[in-house]
């Protein structure tokens, strides 16, 4: 199933959590594919509760699937799992550092742990230079920034060398300076001795900014994949979104939009309507028009370049912010943060 050029390969995964309130359970991933090619960042995109990791832990050994085969570096996840953790790194959404530890004291011994040796010290300073953590390699985590715990955390999982590394969602609770910073780390990686990154994460400017590719997840499957310039691209023209106003109708508006020449993609969410024009500057005054003429004018209207709002929206009928965000499945994060150590 593995291709020499793949980093990941997975196929048809299946995975249900029990759940007193559902007899059948939770199906957190729903036949799941994904492909990944070696030394690129790869984008698993999604609202929490998705199945991003779900995915993870499957990938990472930490979770059977109840179907589907996957492969990491070119090893089955469920025959091999002690060679795919020898393979891979792994950034869980929570620390996974020692707050008690100084940051140097955390790295020597996940270096010891992959059988580093005496070369941890050194691999471990390697790192700290790298990572703008030299300074306080001294200190306690526990008097870290956030945004030096994040490092910190990617640099653990650098530690060993891995040949994948798993990002799950690494910038959540980050200010935007420290946000900014991470990206830049995350988009060298792939350029380091053919690094693969799969990262994880729910914020669309994160996937659109960093991802070589990637896969847009909802509801346990892949609704679509492809570069995010591809993905907006394949919209086609500019995206043209209504606010109704208050004594507007949807369904309405949906009809109106539906019958005028040129507009097409007609979507509507809550007092939300949106569609699609070769050129939505020129589009837009008729619009307004024709919404006014049959009784459910507009309050506003935006036109812009298609977004990967607009490409979710096209694929499950949507908004991305409108989407349910219920919690991971237990256990999730703990067992990631397992994984890196």
């Amino acid at each position: 199933m593995s291709s020499t050029r793949n980093a990941i390969e997975a196929r048809g995964l299946v995975k249900t959590y029990p759940s007193r309130g559902e007899p059948e359970g939770i199906r957190a991933l729903d036949g799941l594919d994904i492909t990944v090619p070696r030394g690129t960042v790869f984008g698993l995109l999604g609202p929490n509760g998705a199945g991003k990791s779900t995915a993870v832990k499957i990938l990472t050994t930490l979770a059977r699937p109840d179907d589907g085969t996957a492969t990491v570096a070119g090893i089955d996840v469920l025959r091999r799992p002690d060679r795919v953790r020898r393979a891979i790194g792994v950034v869980a959404q929570r620390s996974g550092s020692d707050p008690m530890a100084t940051g140097r004291e955390n790295l020597v011994l996940q270096g010891r742990l992959y059988g580093l040796g005496a070369s941890a010290r050194t691999r471990a300073d390697e790192l700290l230079d790298r990572f703008d953590l030299m300074a306080a390699a001294g200190r306690l985590v526990k008097t870290y920034s956030g945004g030096m715990q994040r490092r910190l955390d990617v640099a653990l999982g650098l530690m060993h060398r891995p040949q994948v590394l798993f990002l799950d969602e690494p910038t959540t609770g980050l200010d935007p300076e420290a946000r900014t910073a991470m990206w830049r780390e995350i988009a060298r990686l792939a350029g380091d001795e053919g690094l693969t990154v799969l990262l994880t994460t729910h914020y669309l400017e994160e996937a659109d900014r960093l991802a070589g590719s990637l896969a847009i997840v909802d509801r346990g499957r892949v609704v679509a994949e492809g570069t995010p310039d591809d993905l907006k691209g394949g919209l086609n023209g500019d995206a043209v979104h209504l606010e109704l106003a208050g004594d507007g109708d949807p369904e309405t508006a949906r009809g109106v939009l539906a019958a005028l020449p040129g507009v097409r993609d007609v979507l509507v969410a809550g007092r939300s309507v949106s569609a699609h024009s070769d050129d939505g500057a020129v589009a837009a005054p008729g619009i307004l028009a024709a919404l006014e003429r049959a009784g459910a004018p507009a309050a506003s209207v935006t036109v812009a370049r298609p977004s990967l709002d607009d490409v979710y929206l096209r694929h499950t009928g949507r908004r991305y912010s409108e989407t349910e965000t219920p919690a991971p499945a237990a256990g999730a994060t703990n067992d990631l943060q397992k994984a890196s150590r």
